[in-house]
């Protein structure tokens, strides 16, 4: 598995590339914001490990311009560990973070996580995986190959935002509570006051031109969780 890893601490760098190669990773490095993004305009990658504080161009506006282009697993290093800088971050489409005290055993985690989703997806679109279509009002979600359309436009959303759609859609009319949607993505181990869930909900409900005071697909359904409303459409 080819990571790119954009962080001007160099010896960081080296030490998480010596972790991880034996286990069958591939790492490369950026030492700058822009570096990384024109790596990421010119090979593969399955995930990147991006660091917040880049000189010439900080994480949050590599991430903001990687999201124009790309849906890659993305995995924030945030040197304070602060609320503000991990909700950011998820806003603008990170899968995860991690604060840079972290142990290898942690990173090695996080990482599995975050590229599970990827593994599924490109499982099923090698083995022609051919899944139901779910259609809603101006919303088709292709289940096989994870891409979503709105008004016959593709829009790009994260692979996290992808499992919250598609958990929401296949239990539509009925509340999926937030443990359930982490599960959905993948057990991810946040802590219990974490707000991650909300914040990508909220970049979703963005992505679909939600109001979220007149929802057309996800609604809050207080101190329970979210759920997706919209009628199925009818198939020709």
């Amino acid at each position: 598995m080819h990571i790119l890893m954009i962080d001007d601490d160099r010896k960081l760098c080296r030490l998480v590339a010596d972790y991880l190669e034996p286990m069958g990773y591939t790492v490369e490095a950026a030492h700058s914001g822009p570096d990384g993004l024109e790596r990421l305009r010119q090979g593969t990658y399955q995930a990147v490990i991006l660091d917040v504080m880049l000189p010439q161009m900080d994480g949050f506006e590599v991430l903001r311009r990687l999201r124009q282009e790309s849906a890659v697993p993305v995995l924030m290093l945030t040197a304070r560990g602060e609320e503000t800088d991990r909700i950011v971050g998820l806003e603008l489409g990170a899968d995860d973070y991690l604060p840079k005290t972290f142990s290898s055993r942690e990173l090695l985690a996080r990482l599995r996580a975050v590229t599970r989703r990827w593994q599924a997806a490109e499982s099923n679109r090698s083995n022609g995986a051919t899944e139901a279509r779910l259609c809603f009002d101006e919303l088709e979600i292709e289940q096989a190959s994870r891409t979503v359309r709105l008004r016959g436009e593709g829009i790009t959303l994260t692979p996290v935002e992808y499992d919250l759609l598609a958990a929401l859609a296949n239990a539509a009319g009925r509340v999926l509570t937030r443990d359930h949607l982490l599960e959905a993505v993948a057990g991810r181990n946040y802590d219990v006051f974490d707000r991650s869930i909300d914040v990508h909900i909220s970049s979703l409900r963005r992505k679909l031109g939600e109001n979220p005071r007149q929802p057309r697909y996800i609604q809050t359904v207080r101190t329970a969780g979210y759920m997706f409303i919209a009628p199925a459409a009818q198939q020709p």
